[in-house]
């Protein structure tokens, strides 16, 4: 479901599933949707992250091993059986529809699979921590009988499960995008620590923050005001800050901090590069960002930031939060707590 900071969070409860019913997980490939192209593009697990740091969890195999190696004795074209909670709509009548729709189709397409038929696993769920329920998939889909369990979609809840959320220490970037990120930061940020922000400002992200009034935990919200909102109330401010608010807490965190010589921006849409320049003029910080367009060198280079701010809202900010809060480093997101707020403890 969704872009990448989406399916991250799926990622980590899939893990945890797996682990649950002591099932290996097949690592899927990333899918991106990429300007032009009709249908979704699947990009290797293994592009962007190491198998072995997630072995230290739990067995893992890539989707080209498992097809390649394994597959053709346990798993043969005639024996391929999709697995949904019930049926989608679609084509066929009664049936999960595992190809139907984008990124569903260009996914096992990718890698010439075909079903020839359909299991509902409904009323199950996959609550990885929820044992009783564990040991249902085991007695209901034993491996004997079930080599390889299908999804049409992802094991996992969205956001991720707060009890998964530790799981992310054990998806590590690999040494290629390391090597990029510690070569950007080098080149362009040396000779003083760096501020990573996140800007979220497209059209798309526009139109959802219109929807904080009825969605309390809007996508990755828990991470600030909690799964069940004790921590506070979802603003329009967290999800969509005014430019000046963001100048201003850009501000306050340039203040407190010592030897900050850089800030690093990364967007989906507005750098807002100009505003900074102008805005922060009297703080001798230079503003960067990538020439082109990378979000995951964007998210491996703000998770070596000095200091971190990012949307509460994005699954996005949400990946770099988690990482960089296994590594010790220090982060804040916009306008939580409210500005407000900070003034009155301050008092």
């Amino acid at each position: 479901m969704g872009r990448f900071g989406n399916q991250a969070d799926h990622f980590l409860g899939a893990l945890a599933f797996s682990k649950g019913i002591n099932r290996t997980l097949v690592l899927p490939p990333w899918v991106e949707y990429r300007y032009g192209e009709i249908k979704s593009i699947q990009v290797p697990f293994t592009t962007y992250f190491k198998v072995e740091s997630l072995a230290l969890y739990h067995k893992v195999i890539s989707m080209d091993d498992f097809m390649n190696h394994i597959a053709p004795n346990i798993w043969q074209p005639q024996k391929r059986i999709s697995f949904c909670y019930v049926q989608r709509s679609g084509e066929v009548q009664n049936s999960c529809n595992a190809k139907s729709g984008n990124p569903f189709g260009p996914f096992w397409d990718t890698f010439n699979i075909e079903f020839v038929g359909s299991e509902f696993y409904g009323p199950l769920n996959y609550d990885a921590h929820n044992e009783a329920m564990m040991d249902k998939w085991k007695q209901k889909y034993p491996s004997t009988d079930w080599p390889v369990l299908a999804f049409t979609g992802a094991p996992a809840s969205f956001p991720v499960q707060e009890e998964n959320v530790h799981l992310h220490k054990y998806l590590k970037w690999n040494q290629n995008i390391v090597n990029k990120s510690r070569a950007f930061i080098k080149n362009n940020m040396s000779g003083g620590g760096f501020i990573g922000l996140h800007l979220r400002n497209g059209q798309d992200w526009i139109r959802a923050c219109q929807h904080v009034k009825d969605s309390p935990r809007l996508f990755a919200a828990p991470q600030c005001v909690g799964y069940k909102n004790e921590r506070g109330l979802l603003t329009q401010s967290m999800c969509y800050p005014e430019k000046s608010d963001i100048i201003k807490q850009v501000k306050r965190a340039l203040k407190k901090l010592n030897d900050i010589k850089y800030i690093f921006v990364a967007s989906d849409s507005n750098h807002l590069i100009d505003d900074f320049k102008l805005a922060l003029r009297k703080f001798d910080v230079s503003i960067v960002k990538l020439e082109e367009s990378n979000p995951h060198l964007d998210l491996a280079i703000l998770g070596q930031a000095n200091y971190f701010i990012g949307n509460c809202v994005s699954s996005y900010s949400a990946f770099a939060k988690r990482e960089r809060d296994f590594k010790g480093l220090p982060s804040e997101f916009w306008s939580f707590p409210s500005p407000k707020k900070i003034k009155h403890e301050e008092l």
